[in-house]
């Protein structure tokens, strides 16, 4: 499980929250929820997205924003008009003054705006949890990533717009998935630009010597892995691998390895059925106390503390 896959299994995968929004002018959102990651694609019409920080950016119907943070901004019919609407924490929708509004707005299955059809329609997609998995991922990003309709070449757009309004058994799971998938789709086009720059770790993965090494690391935590024995998967000498992977990612490959599996098991540590033991086997530590040893030292906190305290954050 390379970086970018992990968003497909970390607890940011579950239970995102989806909706299509229907929209006629004038209107005005202020997206004060606060949470870590959305994907905002622009079915219809458009919109304007407006920073705090920054200037406004028009999107057209096909284009869509990635925005990473959580602090507030708002999107718009027009840059000059004034804020109609405010989402909180939790999803919570009132006016200005705080009368909620979640019923009177509400269009039917996944569907919520001041319209039946939209002159705009917009699909939203907002992951409520930061998985540790991907931190080091949403690290690399820009706070916004807009991408254009003539570079996305993805048909999942129009599908997650298909199922959002199905009302089926298993129907969050089948979003849930699609969501992840676009923003994996959305998140690959961004870093391939050649004006991007890409993070070594996601550079790294295309050279023939560091790819491999990178993939046997991230798809086989529980191996004891060192640098001679990596060196030799990769065919080249020791001090050369050791050299060029510390070149191309930015660490060397110890200290990486190391952060790859405590990642990995913070999120599996919030698993309702794991064990610190199950957890430390599944990512190449041969004891609990190994595993609790290298979490505290890494993160300053026990893994029963670490999964105690991101319990209580995800049932918030």
């Amino acid at each position: 499980m390379d970086t970018l896959a992990g968003l497909l299994d970390g607890p940011r995968a579950r239970g995102a929250f989806l909706l299509r929004i229907l929209l006629d002018p004038p209107w005005s959102v202020r997206l004060s929820d606060e949470s870590p990651l959305s994907v905002t694609a622009v079915v219809r019409g458009h919109l304007w997205v407006c920073l705090d920080s920054a200037e406004p950016i028009r999107l057209e119907a096909g284009d869509v924003v990635v925005r990473v943070g959580t602090e507030h901004w708002s999107i718009a019919d027009d840059p000059a008009t004034p804020t109609h609407i405010v989402i909180h924490p939790g999803q919570l929708c009132t006016t200005v003054d705080g009368h909620p509004v979640v019923e009177e707005m509400s269009q039917g299955v996944r569907s919520w705006g001041n319209s039946a059809i939209g002159e705009t329609v917009l699909l939203t997609g907002v992951y409520e949890v930061e998985g540790e998995v991907s931190r080091r991922l949403l690290r690399a990003l820009p706070e916004l990533l807009v991408l254009r309709a003539d570079e996305l070449d993805t048909p999942l757009v129009d599908l997650l717009a298909t199922e959002v309004v199905r009302d089926a058994p298993g129907q969050e799971a089948v979003l849930d998935r699609l969501l992840d998938l676009l923003l994996i789709t959305l998140l690959r086009t961004w870093f391939d630009r050649p004006q991007s720059d890409p993070p070594g770790w996601y550079a790294a993965q295309g050279d023939p010597v560091v790819g491999p090494a990178l993939r046997l690391m991230q798809h086989h935590p529980e191996h004891p892995w060192t640098v001679a024995g990596l060196a030799d998967q990769t065919g080249v000498s020791r001090a050369a691998f050791a050299r060029r992977f510390t070149e191309l990612v930015g660490e060397p490959p110890m200290p990486f390895l190391t952060g790859w599996r405590l990642a990995l098991a913070a999120d599996l540590l919030l698993e309702p059925e794991a064990t610190i033991a199950s957890v430390a086997r599944q990512v190449g530590y041969a004891t609990p106390f190994a595993l609790s040893a290298a979490f505290k030292r890494e993160r300053g906190i026990s893994p029963r503390d670490h999964r105690s305290g991101g319990r209580v954050a995800r049932a918030g």
